[in-house]
């Protein structure tokens, strides 16, 4: 929910005629979150959205959580993981809950459907690679570090335009929105928010479809994935209005919050949603503090798990952490830096690391998979601390 935005052409009033230049109605759309009561957009189509030729459920998820492991860390490591597949096939989840799950994808084929996930928003990090989100709200342009947000509802498909190219995926039960602290009663970022809307990509190109066939959507709900196949072009908008809409925010725009001490870690925060947030850990000045130690403190994660998501630089407080690790580190047990990295870190001025991290309010449980790529030996690196 960044800010109000429109684009195409839309009528003065809401819910009144509209007419196309051959004197044909176009069809308004009230897409929302929340019943009535959440954000929405109105969208104007060429065609009756609701126009469905055939329907069929292709398969139930399959989502194999290991929830009777040891209590202990985890550390994932994926800096060879490969998967195979389209955007959305591609996608292996490695942590979960009820409420969130998180996973990579390295796609190496092309979507030649569409995809609509009605039960969740989604929160596409950018590692590497470039492409195109194509939108019935329009189109964006999607590069390194960005955080491509895509709401629950939206129908997208994915281009990419690079061959090498990965994914961290969070997909949430709940909706996906920017902390409250950062936003005044009117939604306005406030002065001491590390980003604000110039940071915002929003949709800025529309191109409606006017085509008639057979259009292939694929729609997750209710922990199913059916196919829908439409009458009519899904992308077929001449514009809308609201403050439902995809939107892309890259990490390098984030402005790190210092202090002469050791700033905790929601000044880190990016998203939140009900049951976790977001944060973005960027290059930074240390603490300037004349005896400030600038790895963070041991700590326990009272309530709370924490997973770290390594994207480049040099990890500070933490020994044998490559990019695209995964650190997991669940409550009930403290955790904080490696042997000798507090020592090491000592008179340093700057940091170079580049971070995204999932704090959850319920405990996560590693998948399947995320347990075959596990380091079991991480646990026991604090010995000789």
């Amino acid at each position: 929910m960044p800010f109000y935005h429109k684009l195409g052409s839309i009528p003065q009033k809401r819910h009144t005629q509209f007419k196309s230049p051959n004197g044909a109605l176009y069809r308004e759309e009230v897409m929302g979150t929340r019943g009535f009561s959440g954000i929405q957009s109105i969208l104007y189509h060429i065609h009756a959205p609701t126009v469905v030729l055939k329907s069929e459920s292709i398969a139930e998820e399959q989502l194999q959580i290991l929830d009777q492991l040891n209590l202990e860390h985890h550390h994932i490591k994926t800096d060879g993981f490969k998967s195979s597949g389209d955007p959305i096939t591609s996608r292996e989840w490695l942590l979960a809950n009820k409420q969130v799950k998180m996973g990579l994808a390295t796609p190496d084929s092309k979507m030649n459907y569409f995809y609509r996930n009605a039960s969740c928003d989604e929160v596409i990090f950018v590692h590497y690679g470039e492409g195109r989100l194509l939108t019935q709200f329009g189109n964006l342009d999607f590069k390194p570090g960005d955080y491509v947000v895509i709401p629950v509802g939206v129908t997208y498909q994915i281009e990419v335009k690079s061959g090498d190219v990965r994914f961290l995926v969070i997909e949430s039960d709940g909706r996906i929105e920017i902390p409250k602290r950062y936003r005044n009663e009117y939604g306005q970022l406030l002065e001491h928010s590390p980003f604000c809307e110039r940071d915002i990509r929003v949709p800025e190109e529309l191109t409606p479809r006017d085509e008639k066939g057979e259009f292939e959507v694929r729609v997750r709900q209710a922990g199913r994935l059916n196919r829908l196949t439409l009458q009519y072009h899904p992308f077929d908008v001449v514009g809308w209005d609201g403050y439902l809409y995809p939107w892309i925010f890259n990490i390098s725009d984030f402005e790190p919050i210092t202090g002469r001490i050791h700033q905790p870690p929601p000044v880190h925060q990016t998203f939140y949603s009900d049951g976790f947030v977001i944060c973005s850990f960027v290059p930074r000045l240390y603490d300037y503090h004349p005896l400030s130690i600038p790895v963070p403190y041991n700590h326990s994660n009272v309530n709370s798990d924490e997973v770290l998501y390594y994207v480049e630089g040099d990890f500070m407080s933490r020994k044998g952490i490559k990019s695209g690790s995964f650190t997991h580190h669940p409550a009930g047990l403290p955790h904080g830096p490696h042997p000798g990295t507090v020592e090491k870190s000592i008179g340093a001025k700057e940091t170079k690391e580049l971070a995204v991290m999932l704090d959850t309010f319920a405990p996560l449980y590693l998948t399947k998979r995320g347990a075959e790529l596990c380091d079991h030996s991480y646990v026991t690196s604090w010995i000789g601390a």
